[in-house]
């Protein structure tokens, strides 16, 4: 028998205390790991969404929207009157004019008013502000910056509810803004001596909508294509009728005790102002936006803020959690409010009717407002790993909505199954765009996303509720390759990468998500009882390889420069095979490894996207290197990879909620693991004690 070896015994101890510190027992203390997360944050035109994912109040340092702030839904979509000459019969429905299978670019016809139609659907429908709430002067008049001092704004996340206190002449005022679980509805308590004193009150009115951001979206004083209609039923309120163009809406206006509505001279477009009576120290208003008229009895401002608390309670409580507290690196704090606080801004801009824009619910961006299929992923997978399900349910029956549009896409276009839409609002038609029909990567995602459901759901309903479109959708992925007849292979061709640099074919990420799916698709009809699809089978078997060059993987197998120079911008596709994407036949791990630590080193990280730092993280952990991973989420890359004073990801041209989406993925992927994961606590956090990774309620990624 051999002897002990002391040192060797010294070394295990050793292991085993960074694997206990890594993992400790217990509960996580949930409400001290949200609320050492509290917004703080005195700036006066900043705004914070409050919000319940279908509607936002986005409320500005005073806690109206008085120096700036859009009240925007989910369901408020406005299209402008037709071009002069224009009917609606000569709109394609599907957004584009091309027809037969896709050889390129997406290109407007010759005839007469096709460049106006496209200009018109890509400005429609858009997303607009439903109404505006602000502190103003006695009169209306309106409030200069320099009237308010003194600010100190807090939004506690355990009850979703915003406290701003200032002075306005010396004189104190405290306002609490909270929004309604259930209702697209926002309370408001004012409380100042300059209410009694009649020298504040609160002013509502309304803008024709506009495609600009600002501090408020839209025109405030155009009458024209918009009409207000108020009425005074019994008690302390006020309802509104709102004609914008073709589209109606409601408003309801409540008030407490104490304060009476002044109406303009000129009520059709006017402002409405809320004033109090003759003592009064508060003002309590609620003010409901709906696409019918609204309930007769509104709860008011008391209730509303109760049902708020309760609402984020629950949600705090429930689902996943993450916990890095215990951790020595100094980060640690900075990577748990990142993921604190991308929990509340998706849960309260991506828990809607619809998914969410790339800005979500906060204004508009270059892109109207419309959300993009491609997108939907980064904002709604991650509600599957949390274990928040429910929130992602509502906006994926879009697929189920698009149905129609996307299969006559496919059938204009000369293809079989659904060809998904890429920008769109509600109708499901694209904006038109010259890459639109060449951006694949968007085409499995329903499949994706029908996994995360069965997973969480493994039942005959869940299969029933996806078959039609994971068949439809590779019923059109098998048939969109094309197949060169003297080599058999089965080419992408033409595709636009992720990283959206132009017309090539065979792209790298391109091809490992069509295998995924397509292997996905056939898993699915097992399931259902159904044979396997022999045509999808022959397109999976004999699809291009993946390009390599050099021992790594290349954009396409047009592209292939190894030193990553010429494209080492924009969305590192390479790295995508093996991160987002599970394991799979066809995809060398190596190779796959390589290209992580090539595209690490010689990337241009100032010119990405917010999302592209957790798809590195989530490949960094899958390949087994941990401190990549969380040096991927948190890399100093100016704007792009910044988490502003609300935690939102400020990596695009606009408030970027990809960001935050991607994040919350890669966070759970690295806490809770992945199938094939190695059987350890936290597989993608570094385990050589710097890092203390509790977490609870979360599922393995696939």
């Amino acid at each position: 028998m051999k002897p002990i070896n002391s040192h060797l015994i010294l070394l295990m101890l050793a292991w085993v205390g960074v694997a206990a510190a890594t993992a400790p027992s217990g509960p996580i203390d949930r409400r001290a790991l949200v609320t050492r997360h509290n917004i703080a944050w005195d700036d006066l035109r900043g705004q914070i969404p409050l919000g319940n994912g279908e509607f936002c109040f986005n409320a500005d340092g005073t806690g109206l929207q008085t120096f700036g702030g859009n009240t925007m839904s989910h369901w408020g979509w406005h299209s402008f009157p037709l071009p002069a000459g224009v009917t609606p019969d000569q709109i394609p429905a599907t957004g584009t004019f091309q027809k037969g299978r896709v050889t390129g670019p997406d290109v407007a016809p010759k005839e007469a008013n096709a460049a106006a139609i496209r200009r018109w659907m890509g400005d429609n429908p858009h997303s607009f502000n439903l109404g505006r709430l602000r502190l103003v002067k006695s009169g209306g008049v309106a409030l200069v910056p320099e009237d308010i001092q003194g600010l100190a704004r807090t939004f506690d996340l355990w009850s979703g509810t915003q406290t701003s206190a200032f002075t306005i002449g010396g004189q104190p005022v405290r306002v609490v803004t909270c929004v309604h679980p259930e209702l697209d509805q926002v309370a408001v308590r004012i409380e100042s001596t300059l209410v009694a004193r009649g020298e504040i009150e609160v002013a509502l009115d309304f803008s024709y909508p506009g495609l600009r951001n600002g501090p408020w979206i839209g025109d405030f004083s155009r009458t024209e294509g918009n009409r207000t209609t108020m009425s005074r039923p019994p008690g302390r309120r006020a309802d509104f009728r709102r004609e914008v163009d073709a589209f109606t809406y409601y408003a309801a206006l409540t008030w407490g005790a104490g304060c009476d509505l002044q109406t303009p001279a000129a009520p059709e477009n006017g402002v409405w102002r809320l004033v109090a009576e003759s003592g009064a120290t508060s003002i309590e208003v609620t003010c409901a936006f709906s696409t019918a008229p609204a309930a007769p009895n509104l709860p008011g401002y008391e209730p509303t803020r109760q049902a708020s608390s309760a609402h984020w309670v629950h949600f705090w409580s429930t689902g996943g959690a993450i916990d890095l507290s215990g951790s020595t690196d100094p980060r640690w704090r900075e990577l748990e409010r990142r993921i604190v606080l991308s929990q509340y801004l998706t849960a309260v801009q991506s828990a809607g009717s619809y998914p969410p824009a790339e800005t979500g619910l906060m204004g508009i961006d270059l892109w109207r407002g419309q959300f993009h299929m491609e997108m939907v992923w980064w904002h709604l997978a991650h509600f599957a790993l949390w274990d928040r399900w429910a929130l992602a349910d509502r906006a994926l029956e879009c697929y189920q909505r698009f149905l129609p549009t996307a299969q006559a896409l496919a059938g204009q276009l000369g293809y079989k199954g659904f060809k998904w839409p890429k920008a769109t609002g509600p109708e499901g038609r694209s904006a038109p765009w010259v890459w639109d029909q060449m951006l694949l990567w968007r085409q499995p995602h329903p499949i994706f996303f029908a996994e995360l459901d069965y997973r969480l759901h493994p039942t005959r309903a869940t299969l029933e509720k996806w078959d039609v479109i994971v068949q439809g959708t590779a019923e059109h992925m098998a048939d969109y390759p094309v197949r060169d007849e003297q080599t058999g292979i089965y080419h992408l061709d033409p595709v636009m990468p992720p990283s959206e640099q132009g017309k090539t074919s065979d792209t790298v990420f391109d091809l490992a998500y069509w295998r995924w799916g397509l292997d996905q698709a056939q898993i699915w009809r097992e399931r259902m009882g159904l044979a396997r699809e022999p045509r999808w089978d022959e397109v999976r078997r004999h699809l291009a390889p993946l390009p390599v060059a050099e021992g790594v993987f290349v954009h396409s197998a047009e592209w292939q420069d190894t030193s990553y120079t010429k494209r080492a911008y924009e969305h590192p596709d390479p790295i995508g095979v093996f991160g987002m994407l599970p394991s799979l036949e066809g995809v060398d791990r190596a190779t796959a490894h390589r290209t992580l630590l090539k595209v690490w080193t010689t990337w241009n990280w100032k010119r990405c996207w917010g999302w592209d730092f957790p798809w590195v993280a989530m490949a960094a952990a899958r390949l087994g290197e941990p401190k990549l991973a969380v040096d991927a989420l948190l890399m100093e890359a100016g704007t792009k990879n910044n988490y502003d004073q609300r935690g939102v990801c400020t990596g695009g041209p606009c408030p970027y909620l990809p960001g935050n989406g991607g994040l919350l993925y890669a966070a759970a992927m690295m806490a809770a693991g992945w199938d094939g994961a190695p059987s350890k606590h936290a597989p993608g956090f570094p385990d050589d004690g710097t890092w203390t990774v509790r977490w609870e309620g979360l599922k393995p990624a696939p």
